[in-house]
């Protein structure tokens, strides 16, 4: 990397709006002055799989990729993809990290939520004291604004204070990128991640003894087409489109959570979570989720 130039990853998984993220980024860039240049892993329309952009910027870039412990920021959009990128950034560099966990579904061979064993959501796990991370819950952030989709766009607004980037280029390029009718949205999003605190890391949850279910599944049908690609995937056949194409969970006992339904969605219209514990009467507790 030349001595002028700098670099940025986005690191996380399919669906996450990576790399719309690192549209924004690009277009703000050039918007300052920049030369840019942009390099990006395509082909992960199905949701679960790893997806990266490499943003380099300076007075001339000859590559896009940006080299190996030279990064001035990370952008991690899922917890793993920060453990799995950190190497990338500098001494003295930044990293933002969402708190949102993503077990990818070729993982869930067994398809229990609680076999699987995740990375503790530990700092300390990025290995070099001399990084400065900003831990954040970006998706919450979303959901408070109305729109969990706009994640992205909270995390971008964390980066930005790590970039000499006026906010007036940010904001343009959002506004000239992301899709139509959502511009006020993502605007609020991003000014949300300039300003949000650092996340409390939850305490590891304890393994439920190997209950398998009930889990809760929320529909949104609003946002849901009855596209049936989660009626498909479901192992356990907890889903079904009926010929009206209104989408209807007919087997709540059955569901194991291994969050396929959720993780392919294409329009975030279905939220899985786990069995609840009713800690004052020492038993586990589920409910199926009425459709909001």
């Amino acid at each position: 990397m030349s001595d002028d130039s700098s670099g940025l990853l986005l690191a996380g998984v399919g669906g996450q709006g990576v790399i719309l993220a690192g549209m924004i980024v690009a277009d703000a860039l050039v918007r300052a002055g920049h030369d840019v240049k942009q390099s990006e892993v395509h082909g992960m329309a199905q949701r679960g799989g790893s997806v990266f952009s490499h943003i380099r910027w300076g007075s001339s870039v000859d590559s896009p990729l940006v080299p190996l412990g030279s990064a001035e920021v990370l952008a991690a959009f899922e917890w793993a993809e920060a453990l799995r990128w950190v190497e990338y950034v500098r001494e003295g560099g930044a990293v933002v990290a969402d708190l949102r966990t993503i077990v990818p579904p070729g993982s869930c061979t067994d398809r229990r939520s609680w076999s699987i064993r995740y990375p503790d959501i530990d700092p300390d796990l990025l290995g070099r004291r001399t990084l400065k991370t900003r831990i954040v819950d970006a998706s919450s952030t979303a959901a408070e604004l109305g729109n969990i989709r706009a994640a992205n766009s909270v995390i971008l607004g964390s980066v930005a204070a790590f970039l000499d980037i006026e906010h007036v280029h940010w904001e343009a390029a959002i506004e000239r990128l992301v899709p139509g009718g959502t511009e006020a949205v993502n605007l609020a999003a991003f000014r949300a991640g300039c300003e949000v605190a650092e996340a409390s890391i939850p305490p590891r949850p304890a393994d439920p003894d190997g209950f398998p279910g009930p889990h809760e599944i929320d529909i949104r049908h609003e946002w849901c087409k009855g596209c049936d690609i989660c009626s498909r995937v479901c192992p356990e056949y907890c889903l079904e489109v009926g010929i009206d194409g209104e989408l209807a969970l007919v087997d709540a006992e059955a569901c194991t959570g291994c969050r396929l339904c959720e993780l392919l969605c294409p329009d975030f219209a279905i939220a899985v979570s786990p069995p609840t514990e009713d800690v004052s009467r020492g038993e586990l507790v589920a409910s199926a989720g009425d459709p909001l």
